[in-house]
């Protein structure tokens, strides 16, 4: 099972390096790591899918809050979350092709990034699922080149009776 974990971490040279270090020396694999800088240019935040048991998920969130530079962990198990990938993809794109490609990429909410002579290259965000649909309408055309971020994921917000915003997590 999947499961998607925030890390909160100090911005600073090696964090990086010693979170990814924790993961292997003890077996856990990444299945995906999104790192990035948050409002706060002191912090970034870590978005680490791990695939595994809840034993597992127990173990990784022990582990990474133990790490001095590591600020806060949140599990995101059990939480509405917004999770999205982005990806750039180049495949190729005859003349003759092109408007039931432009299709296809308008069906996708998709925006075409650079068009070559023979290639097209697109962007489109979404859920995994999105990408890896996206991806497999794309393969008889002939891919020539993938870039993909990696999940990243907020908790959703929840509505009061007031209609005011209010989040699903406690700090």
């Amino acid at each position: 099972m999947k499961h998607i974990i925030s890390a909160l971490v100090e911005n600073k040279p090696g964090v990086l390096a010693h979170v990814s270090g924790m993961f292997a020396a003890r077996a856990f694999n990444i299945d995906s790591l999104v790192v990035g800088r948050t409002e706060d240019p002191q912090l970034s935040r870590m978005t680490i899918v791990v695939v595994g048991d809840d034993r597992v998920l127990e173990q990784v969130r022990k582990q990474l809050a133990k790490i001095i530079p590591v600020v806060k962990v949140q599990d995101f198990a059990g939480q509405a979350v917004v999770a999205r990938d982005l990806m750039l993809i180049t495949f190729a794109a005859p003349a003759e092709k092109r408007p039931e490609i432009l299709a296809l990429i308008e069906t996708f909410k998709g925006n075409v990034v650079d068009i070559g002579q023979k290639t097209i290259m697109v962007e489109i965000s979404g859920p995994e699922e999105k990408i890896e649909a996206f991806i497999e309408m794309c393969r008889p055309y002939g891919i020539k080149n993938v870039a993909r971020t990696g999940t990243i994921a907020m908790p959703r917000q929840e509505k009061t009776a007031g209609g005011q915003q209010e989040t699903t997590n406690e700090d």
